[in-house]
């Protein structure tokens, strides 16, 4: 039978690996796995089995020929499953309805989850994803992602385990929708899956998540989370300690150890049915520690040979899955070596077909088409009508914050907000005051002190189909925990292609000026990482109505467009309510209900000055309108831009407001460096404003000290003045 090997199959160079298959196959000699289970024993009927073998044969020909396809030109991403094999047990045991976070090398659990679901063409559309194919059916050919809409896998990139706090976040969810009495994205009894390696398991990211699930369950609140940690000892060309990841798990509070043997079949079948039975029966998460092999080298492009002794390589060749599925079907008497050799045959032509077909179909041609799923698709709003009177009475901004946010909680049954210290405490400055008490803990949560988690959470929520705002107390606590916009919230519109998405606000306290308290994590001005991210809508209000304005829209904005978007809330301005003069109460405003939306890129104008205008944002708004009282006081006509809007500037409505005034400032309070004022003055001059009108006036490149010395980089009311007197000089001269 071997001799009869088709001729494409000859005719392609066999790696080691296939080599050893096929002297198995001669000799009819296979590894022995660890522990003998048989086949009753373990739960798992003949035919499950040949099934699972042949899921494992896919994905392993996946392997090998989108490297053929790379030596070709024809492929471009050869991070593989081989040696995780294994996996595609775990996927049987679980519900095809149960939503899975995947590592980047279980391409043969989605293989053998979509034999749940009739009509699924795993193989074609993991090649069409190899080749970076448009008709890729879930990233559109953006990236070589595992994942499904129809078999509930939202696509990962290439994690390091960042995907891990918003599975912690969708397994919380279905416990949230419960007590909601409505259903979610997935039925209310679902599990949630996620998996890594051992060594993304290092990584803060992935410890947050698994901190954080066990704290969770450890105060009994629901948690169907199962962690599937593949282990096979290396990370990239790093070996993980031996015993590292059992040390670190077995005795974690609130957390169900397991283990399996991932090279045997029978084993992790075992083990991840009594993870599934925890996980759904008693709502606690599960660590399912599949111990594994990692072949030919971290990535197509990787010399594993450079960094590895051949006895080590050898050893792992030995321990080959597919050795030890092929093995336990000779040994069960379920299948004879011809059997076997046939069906590796058929997969490894099956692949080698289609993979000829998928090369010659459509690639993303254009910058529109690659961009055309940043923003993700609209949906139905499920706002409800207002219920109460608006209080007439003018407060600050602190104040009409918490109004709108009582406002929003009632007409959005589905909203839930998340943070430190937001419910109890009602939040650092009491924006959030009394909300636990009428809305419940389970709407209002009081998170752990972990940004990644808190935004992972928001990230999983949205995802399961609710409308979540999340606090980020201070803007300098948002840097640890970026990512998870950037790589995680942002993309997963774009590399599903607006199949999948996950719709939040995030408030983030921040911005400098306050005075005697902090230093710079409580002063930050650095925003130029959430400018940076597509698609993401970032939102800074200069007084409480517009905070107001901003926050509805916010919301509007994930309800119904489906967006992720961030409002920054200048700390100073909270509670400030004079402008000029003591008692003023001039920067109080009345609420202005709950129909007032400032859409997005609309900015505000406040005089009708042509002699000088500013355009600034924040507390440069504050300040501006401090400045134009001496200004005007001698005779200078200003108008003042409030921008609102950080990201998505209509830079037309901008030019619009200032195209007949002598000058223009730009009043910047973050760092000159990547700042927002560049971008403006670079739309301007592109759209005819000769650049001698344009001039800025912005914080250093420099963080904040503490105490009197915490405004001294940052522009000043007598900044704003100086600058508008030398201006206005200048043009008259």
């Amino acid at each position: 039978m071997l001799d009869s090997l088709s001729q494409k199959q000859l005719s392609q160079e066999l790696l080691p690996q296939e080599q050893r298959f096929f002297e198995a196959l001669r000799s009819d000699n296979w590894p022995v796995p660890e522990r003998a289970w048989r086949l009753d024993e373990a739960g798992l009927s003949a035919p499950a089995l040949v099934e699972l073998f042949e899921s494992q044969l896919m994905s392993r020909h996946l392997d090998l020929h989108a490297r053929r396809l790379q030596a070709r030109g024809e492929a471009f991403y050869t991070i593989g499953s081989a040696g995780h094999e294994g996996n595609a047990a775990i996927a049987r045991a679980f519900r095809h309805t149960d939503p899975a976070f995947l590592h980047y090398r279980d391409a043969a659990f989605l293989i053998q989850r979509s034999r749940a679901l009739t009509g699924q063409t795993p193989v074609w559309d993991l090649l069409l994803s190899f080749t970076a194919s448009a008709e890729d059916p879930i990233s559109g050919g953006r990236h070589k992602v595992l994942g499904s809409r129809a078999l509930h896998i939202p696509p990962q990139t290439s994690t390091i385990a960042s995907h891990l706090p918003k599975a912690m976040g969708a397994a919380y969810s279905l416990g949230l929708w419960r007590k909601l009495g409505e259903a979610g994205e997935w039925p209310a009894d679902s599990v949630v899956i996620c998996s890594f390696g051992d060594a993304s398991f290092n990584h803060s990211t992935a410890q947050g998540a698994i901190n954080a699930a066990g704290w969770t369950s450890y105060q009994g609140v629901p948690m169907p989370l199962v962690m599937v940690c593949e282990d096979n000892g290396i990370g990239i060309s790093t070996p993980t300690p031996a015993g590292w990841i059992e040390a670190s798990m077995r005795s974690r509070p609130g957390i169900h150890y397991l283990a399996c043997n991932g090279l045997d079949l029978l084993d992790t079948w075992q083990a991840a049915c009594q993870a599934e039975a925890i996980a759904r029966q008693r709502k606690q998460p599960v660590f399912l520690h599949m111990r594994c092999v990692r072949l030919y080298g971290h990535a197509g492009s990787d010399a594993q040979q450079a960094y590895l002794p051949p006895a080590r390589i050898e050893a792992d060749e030995a321990r080959d899955p597919l050795l030890v599925s092929a093995g336990l079907l000779r040994q069960h008497g379920i299948l004879d070596s011809a059997a076997i050799e046939a069906l590796y045959r058929r997969v490894a032509g099956q692949v080698a077909d289609l993979a000829e077909e998928a090369i010659r179909r459509p690639k993303l041609e254009t910058a529109e088409e690659v961009m055309a799923s940043i923003v993700p698709p609209a949906r139905p709003g499920r706002a409800q009508a207002p219920q109460d009177e608006v209080d007439t009475t003018p407060a600050p901004m602190a104040r009409l914050l918490n109004q709108a946010l009582q406002r929003l909680m009632q007409r959005y049954p589905h909203l839930v907000m998340a943070g430190e210290d937001i419910g109890r405490k009602g939040g650092v400055y009491g924006v959030t005051q009394r909300l636990q008490a009428q809305f419940g803990p389970q709407r209002v949560i009081d998170t752990l002190l972990d940004e990644q988690s808190i935004l992972g959470l928001g990230i999983g929520m949205g995802q399961s189909g609710l409308v979540p705002i999340v606090e980020i107390q201070f803007l300098a606590y948002l840097h640890n925990a970026e990512d998870q916009l950037r790589g995680e919230a942002a993309t997963l519109s774009f590399f599903s292609n607006g199949q999948y998405t996950n719709p939040m606000v995030v408030r983030i306290a921040g911005l400098g000026y306050q005075k005697g308290f902090g230093g710079h994590f409580h002063n930050d001005n650095a925003i130029a990482v959430l400018r940076d991210i597509p698609g993401l809508l970032v939102a800074c209000p200069s007084n409480g109505a517009d905070a107001v304005g901003l926050l509805q829209e916010a919301v509007r904005l994930a309800d119904e467009e489906q967006r992720v978007v961030v409002v920054i809330e200048p700390i100073a301005l909270y509670h400030t309510r004079d402008l000029l003069d003591e008692g003023d109460r001039q920067w109080c405003h009345v609420d202005p209900g709950p129909e007032h939306h400032l859409a997005v890129g609309d900015p505000g104008v406040w005089g009708e000055g042509r002699e000088l205008a500013i355009i600034s944002y924040g507390n440069g708004v504050y300040l501006s309108r401090q400045a134009a009282a001496s200004l005007e006081a001698e005779g200078i006509a200003l108008r003042i831009i409030d921008l609102r809007w950080l990201t998505a500037i209509d830079h037309g409505a901008v030019l619009r407001s200032v195209a007949d005034c002598a000058q223009v400032l730009l009043v910047d309070e973050c760092r000159r460096s990547g700042s927002l004022s560049e971008e403006l003055m670079a739309n301007l001059v592109e759209r005819g404003m000769p650049g001698e009108k344009l001039h800025r006036l912005t914080a250093k490149d420099s963080f904040i000290p503490l105490g009197r010395a915490a405004t001294l980089t940052l522009p000043s009311v007598t900044d704003i003045v100086a600058q508008g007197r030398r201006l206005t000089r200048a043009a008259d001269r």
